[in-house]
């Protein structure tokens, strides 16, 4: 006798197979899946590209009923339901983009119990007649995604999300999964509280992409370091570039445009028709850079993006790991790179210290930035590092990031730090003048400025004691004395002003240790890449001749129909054809990523591509 459980289990890995054509789940999947279905209450911890979509679609196709999806990604639900109506499944999308007719057949469809899956926006859920479109309905569970916009310390925050509680004062026999990519502990807490899932039980899958390669380099020459690394190693790829600024993303964006790297621009400050082509034209078109601030990136499903990279410092450990988990969805070798410098530590101290809120709200501010910092001066596996910070313990030493392929070198710079130090405070307390970073460092190299000499600052006893580093490394120092706390930013000038922890360093209580600045490497290239060119390097030439082919073939395919090309097969799947090629629709059907739909659809036509080599 089969037990309950059991058949759950093989209904669900019988739509995995049939539907989304794969053979096995991965990590918690199972788990989940087998809950939710059960008619539990779940709350999903999952990496980007760690098949979070799953753990509530397949649950929508065994349980009876239509699952409905809270996203706050209105400019994605187009996309999200073509991916979905590929493999099969009967999907639909309420939201303001709809006509009158439109939402009248999705409503019916959804009446009659002809959608398996139904979109809605938070805001959505604040209309009366949606709810009671709802309530005429049978509702197989709710979906929360990215439930993190729950949490009012996020940057991510939506105010409709807090609203989303009602879902089980309305519903309350109906299942519930809340599903985010980024949270710590806390997060989760705030998460399980204001959404009322204080008794669902909780997910947490491994928060390691060992595909993908972290690498953080001296920011010297920002945008040509950019440039060396696209040209380098990710010629043709898709990737994302997020700059801090409206204006720095346009800079950027024309940039790249005018060195032959096809980019576009994408920000708050673009009308709304821009940003909504310049969304598409990524998703749809093989190798665009979009360059970025945050505005962009959530719910981006798009699998090939190979490489993310950061201009500007993120403002907390959370942000940076959501932005670099958009690459290598697909698992393949992907690059999250990040150029930091003096200059971003000194902006984001000032950006805290003049920012809006409490003193409550600056200090958890100041704590983000803090554990960002502690990522990019450590000396140890930055994959260790990040994989603390959420409380999961990663191996020493993950062999693909930069710390661990070219280890640092770190330095005794007590001295250095004294030295610095004791020129800050001689500027202060003998001269009552404050100076930013640039300045005290001239005054270390005994060098004779306009601003040095107007001063006489050439007169204090520090003044040229510091000639055995360069300006660069001087520059080092402080940005790892500020990172560590031994050195404040005050003003609306950025200038330098000592903390209570300096006295520990001037009184020789506290010796200093500081990571060396590495020689001028333009584009801060690993010790051993693995970028866009790795994704089929492991392809005989035979074998990459007849994977372009399917690019090919897939790129017209996605054309005629009006959808990215990742909805029609992923790299992964054509790589995957590429090294052997099936003979028949039967061996077709065995490779991962091609269900029944799928085969049904594009079998012949792949044959035909093949049978063409």
């Amino acid at each position: 006798m089969v037990s309950p459980t059991d058949q759950r289990t093989d209904g669900a890995l019988d739509v995995l197979r049939r539907v989304f054509g794969y053979d096995a789940f991965r990590g918690v999947q199972q788990d989940i899946i087998e809950h939710v279905v059960a008619g539990g209450d779940a709350l999903v911890l999952m990496p980007t590209g760690g098949g979070k979509s799953l753990c509530y679609q397949i649950p929508a196709l065994v349980r009876d009923g239509v699952a409905v999806v809270v996203s706050p990604l209105i400019a994605l639900m187009q996309d999200q339901v073509d991916a979905l109506t590929a493999v099969g499944v009967r999907a639909g999308f309420l939201n303001s983009t709809l006509d009158a007719a439109q939402r009248r057949r999705v409503e019916a469809a959804y009446l009659a119990g002809e959608l398996d899956l139904l979109y809605l926006a938070p805001e959505g859920l604040a209309v009366r007649s949606t709810l009671g479109l709802l309530e005429r309905g049978r509702i197989a569970l709710f979906a929360i995604d990215e439930a993190h916009c729950v949490s009012q310390w996020g940057h991510d925050f939506r105010p409709d999300y807090l609203n989303l509680s009602m879902l089980h004062e309305r519903w309350p026999d109906v299942p519930r999964i809340a599903l985010t990519a980024t949270a710590t502990r806390a997060t989760r807490t705030e998460i399980a509280t204001r959404l009322q899932l204080t008794d669902a039980r909780h997910f947490v899958a491994s928060f390691d992409r060992p595909n993908i390669q972290y690498r953080i380099v001296p920011k010297r020459e920002p945008r040509r370091q950019l440039l060396g690394l696209l040209r380098d190693e990710h010629p043709g790829d898709a990737g994302i570039v997020y700059c801090l600024s409206r204006a720095s993303v346009e800079k950027t964006a024309e940039f790249l445009v005018a060195n032959g790297i096809p980019a576009l621009p994408y920000h708050a400050g673009l009308d709304a028709g821009t940003r909504a082509r310049n969304q598409q034209r990524f998703l749809r078109e093989d190798g665009l850079v979009m360059v970025a601030t945050i505005a962009f990136g959530m719910g981006i499903d798009k699998p090939d993006v190979r490489f993310v990279a950061h201009l500007d410092l993120p403002k907390s450990v959370e942000g940076y790991y959501q932005e670099t988990g958009r690459a290598g969805r697909d698992g393949l070798p992907s690059t999250a790179w990040l150029a930091y410098g003096l200059q971003d530590v000194v902006q984001q101290r000032k950006m805290i210290e003049t920012s809006e809120g409490d003193l409550a709200h600056r200090r958890n501010l100041a704590a983000h930035l803090d554990a960002m910092l502690a990522l990019c001066e450590t000396v140890r596996c930055r994959r260790a590092q990040l994989l603390d910070y959420f409380g999961e313990a990663g191996a020493a030493n993950c062999g693909n990031c930069d710390t661990c392929l070219d280890p640092p070198e770190s330095w005794d710079g007590t001295v250095a730090a004294q030295k610095l130090l004791s020129t800050v405070y001689r500027l202060d307390r003998e001269r009552n003048q404050r100076f930013g970073a640039g300045h005290s460092i001239d005054i270390l190299l005994g060098k004779h400025t306009d601003k040095i000499d107007q001063y006489g600052h050439d007169a204090l006893s520090t003044f040229g004691i510091g000639t055995e580093l360069r300006d660069v490394e001087w520059r080092g120092v402080v940005r790892q004395l500020l990172a560590e706390g031994l050195l404040a930013v005050e003003g609306d000038y950025g200038t330098l002003a000592l903390t209570e922890a300096s006295a520990d360093v001037l009184s020789r209580r506290r010796t200093v240790t500081l990571r060396k600045e590495p020689e001028r490497p333009l584009s801060g290239r690993a010790a051993k890449p693995r970028g866009a060119a790795t994704v089929v390097a492991d392809l005989t030439p035979a074998a990459t001749g007849v994977f372009e082919r399917l690019r090919a073939w897939r790129a017209a395919t996605a054309k005629e129909q009006g959808v990215p090309a990742y909805v029609i097969f992923h790299d992964a799947t054509l790589r995957q054809i590429a090294a052997e090629p099936p003979a028949s629709l039967a061996e077709l059907s065995r490779v991962s990523g091609v269900g029944e739909n799928k085969l049904a659809k594009y079998g012949e036509a792949i044959l035909a591509v093949l049978a063409e080599g």
